[in-house]
């Protein structure tokens, strides 16, 4: 198996500040029969095959897989794949989570039930360069992390826009939770609740649990805590302020449950965040 490139990614504070957290990313020829699992990921990974084939197995299904096409295993997915004997297949793949990763995987035209996407011929070689230019990215300098974000963007602009669009309903969802999530991230240091959230897209409270969790697999309650406490994550390491003022910042009017909420998200209190990532 000739391994073309393949690199980790440092912890980044740059990535985590962006809710994207990069783990590898890579391109290879792979050997005939070279195969992985059946095993899970704790994060997501997406594959793009270039060149020859190979069998991609999920949810007691078996699909073939050739060049111009992508898959996506998702976090806790029990999978496996395994190159063909005969034209194994040549691939680019990369691997990332955070609080934005499930929300960015929706855009795309991915579904739960169907990981598999066709790339249109023409957005093949962006696509692939795309690939190439996220792992050409990496760096430990902050001007690399940075340009590593941007390009971890760029890869997924092509690849929406590579892939045929969802179902009318599906895409119906999607344009609800996307209308959601920006009136979260614009208000979130506001005293918003699931209700204000609802009545600003338009939808009855049970609706709009149902949509988030269908296409983020988070409650918008859920997703608006976790918007709340990564924004309390970037004050805590750049700014200078209390808890409490940290806290009164992102939309808490109780420092004391503010801390209770973060310390069962992050696994510290606030107070010892810093001291822990620093």
């Amino acid at each position: 198996m000739k391994q073309k490139y393949f690199k980790y990614s440092q912890n980044s504070s740059i990535l985590e500040n962006v809710g994207i957290n990069i783990y590898n990313c890579g391109y290879q020829q792979c050997s005939g029969g070279h195969s992985w699992g059946p095993a899970v990921r704790d994060h997501y990974l997406v594959h793009l095959v270039v060149s020859g084939k190979g069998v991609f197995s999920f949810d007691g299904q078996e699909r073939t897989i050739g060049a111009g096409s992508a898959f996506i295993i998702r976090p806790q997915t029990l999978v496996s794949y395994c190159a063909d004997q005969d034209d194994p297949w040549e691939y680019c793949w990369i691997g990332f989570n955070g609080a934005d990763a499930t929300r960015l995987v929706e855009f795309t035209a991915f579904e739960d039930d169907n990981p598999i996407i066709d790339i249109s011929p023409e957005a093949l070689p962006a696509l692939k360069k795309a690939f190439i230019n996220v792992y050409s990215s990496f760096g430990t300098k902050a001007e690399q992390e940075t340009l590593t974000v941007s390009k971890f963007f760029e890869l997924f602009s092509v690849l929406i826009k590579a892939a045929p669009s969802r179902s009318p309903e599906t895409s119906s969802g999607r344009i609800y939770v996307k209308n959601a999530v920006k009136f979260i991230q614009y208000n979130f240091a506001n005293n918003i609740d699931v209700s204000d959230i609802a009545d600003h897209v338009g939808l009855s409270r049970s609706h709009l649990y149902r949509i988030f969790v269908r296409h983020l697999s988070l409650s918008p309650n859920e997703y608006l805590t976790q918007y709340r406490i990564n924004q309390a994550c970037i004050l805590l390491r750049t700014s200078g302020l209390s808890v409490g003022e940290i806290a009164s910042s992102v939309g808490f009017d109780d420092q004391l449950y503010f801390s209770r909420v973060f310390k069962k998200l992050k696994g510290v209190p606030p107070s010892q965040y810093t001291k822990e990532v620093l």
